[in-house]
């Protein structure tokens, strides 16, 4: 996390006709990467049944119910409260930046007038969200993404406490250490071939490699190596849903090596625990 992350005050509005409940966990623990959310609202009519799995989550995490009637029906007078209440905390001056949890294109404008005034707007919803209010974003997270990458972590550490099992019962027994030797090897082949062969919810696809490719020019220095923190600030301001954890990948690098138009080059620095990740595109492949 960077230093200064929870310096950076930021306003979460939740929609909460239009996202899951059972997203609030990994939604919440992906917003503190971005800063410390100071003002924490949802808005929905908590009259409706289909609201109240949402109401066990609030103490939780410490999100203020703000009620909303329906006046009439076919109208949605809970993005109107939302709205209106992004608006009244931008011209207090209270954070530094909004957080937009909905998939509706709705908000596109208010993103819009959000950024214009100088603040950070973070938009997180489904993949079905259509782009217009993506794009109106400075960065667009898909819940769908941060939900699969818990799955996977919450299975990786199921393998670790079986794999602790087996050592513990093996090192009473020799005759069933080579056998637990064998099945931890299993494990680590099959952790590194889940790895390399993850799915995510997006394709790598010719469009994905020309935004890497056009990226990396628009940084690139006179050898055509382009700084990986630059070319990643560049990507998200090209594409503002843009994150290797679409694709299946923990971080940017492995992305990118994972592409053959590409290669990497890791540069030493004064600190030997750091290296600088430097990406070109490969000769014949422009």
């Amino acid at each position: 996390m960077n230093p200064t992350t929870n310096d950076v005050r930021l306003a979460v509005l939740i929609d909460a006709d239009n996202v899951s409940p059972h997203h609030i966990q990994n939604m919440m623990e992906e917003i503190a990467r971005y800063g410390n959310p100071t003002i924490k609202r949802i808005y929905g009519d908590w009259t409706r049944p289909h609201l109240a799995k949402w109401k066990s989550q609030l103490l939780d995490y410490a999100i203020s119910p703000v009620q909303q009637f329906g006046y009439t029906t076919g109208k949605n007078a809970t993005d109107s409260a939302m709205i209106i209440d992004a608006m009244d905390i931008l011209y207090d001056d209270r954070v530094d930046g909004f957080v937009l949890v909905s998939s509706d294109s709705d908000f596109t404008k208010l993103a819009t007038r959000l950024r214009e005034a100088g603040k950070i707007v973070y938009g997180l919803g489904e993949i079905k969200t259509p782009n217009a209010f993506i794009a109106a974003c400075d960065r667009f997270i898909f819940l769908e993404v941060i939900e699969q990458r818990s799955s996977e972590e919450t299975d990786d550490d199921a393998e670790k406490l079986s794999a602790s099992a087996s050592k513990s019962k093996a090192a009473s027994d020799i005759a069933g250490h080579q056998d637990a030797k064998k099945a931890t090897a299993k494990r680590g082949e099959d952790k590194v071939a889940t790895a390399s062969g993850s799915k995510g919810v997006l394709k790598i696809n010719r469009k994905v490699i020309n935004l890497l490719t056009n990226s990396i020019r628009d940084v690139e220095d006179d050898d055509g190596w382009a700084f990986l923190a630059d070319v990643g600030n560049m990507l998200v301001k090209r594409q503002p849903s843009f994150d290797a954890r679409n694709y299946g990948y923990d971080k940017l690098t492995t992305m990118i090596r994972s592409i053959d138009n590409f290669e990497v080059q890791f540069r030493e620095t004064s600190n030997p625990n750091i290296k600088l990740v430097y990406i070109r595109i490969r000769n014949g492949k422009k």
